[in-house]
């Protein structure tokens, strides 16, 4: 994507860390070359003076100018840009969905398809009403611009071309006045048909779509908060299912539950609360479930963010384990895990907005493995909010703090351990 000069670059990318008051990464990922293409080539020919823990994108080489600039068929998108990117889902090599929360405004003299966080107005990606906040509050500071809602639901294939769309979606994100767009996509990797789910934190509903995009399901009512079956959610945010159909929905910013339903789509049971001594939380207490994955022994691995753990539990929300999310080295550094998976190795990854690094853990919780460095260049990371393979061994990476989408190729002869496997899936490649 294009950008402003790179001392400008770096510049915003220091007051974006700031502002979101993350740590700086380990010193070994700011070092090494600035041109990722020729670490590729480097360590294809053995040249033994970079390692992966020396390239701020580990085994990989980021794709850049991925994707490619959305077409101006419907309207023009002079002066507008990516908005901030909440999921991305790889169905396939060539069809990777992207559920973006609006398109934001360039400012004067920004190069097109400028990635937001690279602009000179220093911020995150944001896909909030001018004036409110994430949780409709009313905000002191007026940024004076809108984002809109187009583009919220798309696709493209490998090579970053759009190859679909939902225009009717977007009027679903823009309802009420605090309507952001959504938080999350998926696919169930056991359904046949399809369906495509997208959550809404701040509207409070979770929607189930054809594939063709008709609605036929939504769970929560729109725009109203609480915790009551699959009637009110508070801020509901992923999703993950058993090869049965069973799913689970973790609610999430302010419901502090996990709910599960069959199949069918029948509300069964939810456990989760918030924690009574928030100095001392202790097992089946929440402070923001953000993220949800399935182990293949049918284990819930439920991110705890607010609290920095990962909590584990049986299909029938028994509690079986709970760890820290950190690693020996980091310090007193803090975390803000976002999103995870667990991959057919039976390895957990994780993306940190805090240290803006991606980790690789055991089902047992230990550390393993990390890779990653903060900054609006290509192939750094700033809130990885949402991460998929495909299964071609690609990884995409939605920046929400930037605005972007990322793609990751493995680099030729990587070693296997330190890339992000296969997600655990059934149906096959049409």
């Amino acid at each position: 994507m294009g950008g402003l000069d790179r001392s400008v670059k770096m510049t915003t990318m220091a007051l974006l860390v700031l502002v979101a008051g993350v740590a700086s990464c380990d010193q070994a990922a700011d070092s090494g070359p600035t041109d990722n293409f020729r670490v590729g080539e480097a360590q294809a020919a053995g040249d033994a003076r970079w390692s992966y823990q020396d390239w701020p994108t580990g085994p990989y080489q980021v794709v850049e100018d991925w994707p490619k600039p959305l077409p101006d068929d419907r309207h023009s998108h002079d002066g507008w840009t990516w908005g901030s990117m909440g999921g991305v889902y790889a169905e396939s090599p060539d069809r990777i969905w992207v559920a973006m929360r609006g398109e934001l405004p360039l400012p004067t003299g920004a190069d097109p398809w400028t990635a937001y966080g690279a602009t000179n107005l220093v911020g995150n990606a944001t896909g909030n009403t001018d004036g409110l906040g994430a949780t409709c509050n009313p905000t002191q500071n007026r940024r004076g611009w809108e984002r809109r809602f187009e583009h919220s639901i798309i696709v493209f294939d490998g090579d970053g071309n759009m190859v679909d769309e939902w225009p009717f979606a977007d009027e679903l994100f823009s309802q009420l006045p605090c309507g952001r767009g959504p938080h999350q996509i998926k696919m169930s990797p056991y359904d046949p048909e399809k369906h495509v789910w997208i959550i809404d934190d701040q509207l409070h509903v979770i929607y189930k779509f054809t594939y063709d995009g008709e609605l036929v399901l939504t769970h929560g009512t729109l725009g109203e908060r609480g915790r009551d079956g699959a009637r009110l959610f508070a801020r509901p945010t992923d999703i993950a299912w058993l090869p049965d159909g069973t799913y689970f929905i973790s609610d999430g910013y302010d419901g502090k539950r996990v709910a599960k339903f069959d199949a069918d789509d029948n509300f069964l049971m939810d456990w989760g609360q918030a924690p009574e001594d928030p100095q001392n939380p202790g097992p089946n207490e929440f402070n923001t479930p953000h993220s949800i994955a399935i182990s293949a022994d049918r284990r819930v691995y439920v991110l705890d963010r607010g609290h920095s753990r990962m909590q584990v539990f049986d299909e029938d929300g028994n509690f079986l384990d709970m760890w820290p999310l950190t690693s020996p080295n980091w310090g007193n550094r803090g975390t803000l895990m976002t999103t995870h998976l667990i991959t057919v190795d039976g390895d957990i990854w994780i993306g940190d907005a805090a240290t803006n690094r991606i980790l690789k853990f055991d089902l047992e919780g230990n550390h393993l493995y990390s890779w990653g460095a903060p900054g609006i260049q290509a192939g750094r990371l700033s809130c990885s909010h949402s991460m998929t393979t495909d299964q071609g061994g690609n990884l995409f990476v939605a920046d929400c703090f930037a605005g972007r989408v990322q793609k990751f190729e493995p680099i030729p002869g990587f070693d296997p351990s330190k890339v992000v496997g296969q997600l655990l899936r059934e149906y096959p490649i049409d």
